[in-house]
């Protein structure tokens, strides 16, 4: 039997130290880690983990959706490790360790993980539900604009902001639409966009 971590950030940018200092207080052998969107199914630490385990190991994430962004992700990887014969722990949930018989706390585990997996995507399917009614309601009122452009005056990217600005300029030359394309690498119906708003306003 080993006791092989998991811990998965969905940005580059982010850290794994604190579920890395978690998963080496539950005393894991072996840890695998991945720095990508949950919403990628190709994620290759999760693929090498998957392979990687035997029968009776232990997998530890430090909460659940770490495991995946919604309720199928998590239930097909559940469902890897089942059939691997391990079984999952997960530190933000009741411990079962203190259970001898093996097939009642794998019993007991995979009941509070199922419950907790409901729960999760009840909460993300009544966030949507609010953003989507949220933005009804500003639609009505005339508040409602859409998601940001990246490439507009008031992009939150400098960088795009600039090449914005040089899109501009080029269009107010009467640079051709395919060559502002090649020369910036920017996607021909993104300038043929701002054509529009410039002619328009």
């Amino acid at each position: 039997m080993t006791k092989i971590g998991y811990a998965r950030v969905s940005s580059r940018e982010q850290n794994l130290e604190r579920q890395f200092e978690m998963l080496k207080k539950a005393e894991v052998e072996k840890i695998f880690s991945d720095k990508l969107s949950g919403k990628d199914n190709n994620r290759p630490k999760i693929q090498e983990l998957l392979n990687y385990i035997r029968e009776d190991d232990i997998i530890v994430v430090s909460e659940l959706d770490r495991l995946g962004r919604n309720n199928k992700e998590v239930t097909n990887i559940m469902d890897q490790i089942q059939d691997k014969g391990a079984t999952l722990e997960i530190l933000n949930l009741p411990s079962l360790s203190g259970i001898k018989d093996d097939n009642l706390r794998r019993l007991l585990n995979n009941l509070i993980i199922e419950l907790f997996k409901y729960t999760a995507e009840n909460e993300r399917k009544q966030i949507r539900e609010r953003q989507r009614q949220g933005i009804e309601l500003a639609k009505e009122k005339g508040k409602y604009k859409g998601r940001p452009f990246a490439y507009s005056s008031d992009s939150s990217d400098k960088q795009k902001r600039v090449t914005y600005e040089k899109i501009v300029e080029m269009l107010e030359k009467d640079v051709p639409i395919t060559q502002i394309s090649k020369e910036l690498d920017v996607a021909r119906n993104t300038i043929y966009r701002i054509r529009n708003e410039i002619s328009s306003t």
